[in-house]
């Protein structure tokens, strides 16, 4: 790579979603509110139920540690589709024909509520219709993307099969599913948020609530003290804030994936496009202010885990380079998703037992038609007390059992990374240079050490807050990550994602 290309690797990153559009500047959360219904999380899947609920005469009060759409929505691909891998074959197999014709209709029904959403209040949101293409490079996926697209057809989904895509890439067959979309999330989101407050409802950004006490009604306590009450509540707040129950932990995992974005001289085709096997490529357009971007994803992992992450946004680019050899690289960001046993998003009921407590999760890089489906789920709930749709997304279906297998695995898998962690050594003293991160021991205790560019110390503890991993450092984020749960912290300890609800303690006293 050129030494340019290697400096853009080298800036922080930078999503476009954030970097085109205004910081929000909601009120916190003060004193003690109420509502009917109460949401944590102000990412697509919080302000959408929000906007479908207060449409219904229900009051809300939306409230989020961050600011609206910061966190997994601001660092989306953001394709509206119902094309969620090879899913469809996957869902019958687990779950039944039924199951799979319920996911496609309630997917295929999202695209067209966010279109009507975006028309009938005339968002300005980049929203363009597109043909969806799921390609494979390998003879051994052929059969599978034909079965794929016989099994959608019969669901009511517009699919076909072609041997060609207009990239720039020799493939063996594609699955093409017709009138899917793309859009600005954030734009789009920031419309909606702003019909939520008044009227008794209300939005509230950097107020991290710490505590659900659900003995009467819900009280939602926030870090600094303060109380919202509810009769409903909601957590869209990605990864579950809330581990008194369900064991949720052992039901989720979280991958991180990555995102470049390119200028070329040629023209975009048209179209979404994503892989069919490893390793994970997509691309989509984008429309910016210096005009048409080409949007490179892929080299997704298990979060906190896998090689340096600054290598994965150096492969990522050098296959965009490939792909587009004039590439001028713009953007560059990374984000996580939360991954089910099974592959089918939890919206519904947090458990059989809990009729007014909600849970919304699991989109497996698919979030933005799951989390309209999720909301209108839940709404349906809320308002009516059944969904058509409530079955195959049932956060307490019987069918994760035949997910024994992935759940197995995983479960090792975090069982392996926490005694790794508390077992494996640290040097006793290490010459940490500027923007280099080590875990080192001081005093006997393992701390986590980082160096700025201008020579400051940053120690913390590298005890995960959650259930106790150890953190590994991320180095294109300049972040402690935790490889069992996927929770985030700065250099300094602060939350950037949970699960977690609380900072990291500091190390050794910070020095220089």
């Amino acid at each position: 790579m050129t030494t340019d290309q290697l400096a853009f690797l080298n800036e922080p990153p930078n999503p476009y979603w954030l970097a085109s559009t205004p910081t929000t500047n909601y009120p916190q959360l003060a004193d003690e509110i109420s509502a009917d219904v109460a949401i944590i999380g102000a990412g697509i899947t919080g302000l959408t139920c929000a906007y479908l609920l207060k449409s219904e005469g229900i009051t809300v009060a939306v409230v989020d540690a961050d600011h609206v759409c910061q966190g997994t929505t601001g660092h989306t691909t953001a394709k509206i589709t119902s094309q969620h891998g090879l899913i469809y074959s996957k869902i019958k197999q687990q779950m039944g024909h039924e199951a799979a014709q319920q996911y496609a209709v309630a997917n295929e029904t999202a695209i067209r509520k966010i279109e009507e959403l975006i028309r009938v209040r005339k968002i300005d949101c980049n929203f363009r219709s597109q043909n969806a293409y799921l390609y494979t490079e390998r003879e051994g996926y052929i059969k599978k993307i034909e079965e794929e697209a016989k099994l959608a057809a019969q669901l009511g989904i517009e699919a076909s099969v072609t041997e060609e895509i207009d990239l720039p890439i020799k493939i063996k067959a594609a699955l093409c599913f017709a009138q899917q979309a793309q859009f600005h999330p954030r734009k789009y989101l920031l419309s909606l948020a702003l019909d939520i407050p008044g009227n008794g409802s209300y939005i509230f950004e950097q107020s991290r609530i710490v505590d659900i006490d659900d003995k009467k009604k819900y009280v939602l306590k926030t870090s600094a003290g303060h109380r919202l009450n509810a009769d409903k509540v909601i957590i869209a707040s990605h990864y579950p804030c809330y581990n008194k129950a369900g064991l949720y932990f052992a039901r989720i995992y979280q991958e991180r994936s990555y995102v470049v974005t390119v200028k070329t001289s040629n023209p975009y085709p048209g179209g979404m496009y994503i892989t069919a096997e490893e390793p994970g490529r997509s691309f989509r357009s984008l429309e910016s202010e210096e005009g048409e971007l080409i949007m490179v994803g892929g080299q997704h992992h298990k979060a906190g885990q896998g090689i340096d992450t600054r290598e994965h946004y150096k492969k990522l680019a050098q296959f965009a380079q490939a792909t587009y050899p004039d590439a001028q690289f713009r953007y560059r960001w990374s984000t996580q998703d939360c991954m089910t046993l099974d592959g089918v998003p939890y919206a519904g009921q947090f458990l059989p037992s809990t009729p007014n407590l909600f849970l919304a999760t699991g989109y497996g890089k698919w979030g933005m038609t799951n989390s309209m489906v999720s909301a209108m789920i839940i709404r349906d709930l809320i308002v009516k007390g059944e969904s058509p749709w409530q079955h195959v997304y049932n956060p307490s279906r019987q069918t994760i059992a035949a997910s024994a297998k992935t759940f197995v695995v995983e479960t090792l898998n975090v069982a392996n990374q926490l005694v790794e962690g508390k077992l494996s050594g640290a040097p006793t003293d290490a010459d940490i240079k500027p923007g280099e991160a080590k875990v080192v021991i001081i005093d006997g205790d393992k701390v986590g050490a980082y160096r700025d560019e201008q020579g400051t110390l940053h120690l913390v503890d590298t005890t995960c807050t959650h259930l106790g991993c150890e953190l590994h450092w991320n180095a294109a984020e300049l972040s402690w990550d935790c490889p069992c749960h996927g929770s985030r912290f700065t250099y300094e300890g602060e939350i950037i994602e949970g699960p977690t609800v609380k900072p990291l303690k500091k190390g050794k006293e910070q020095i220089d």
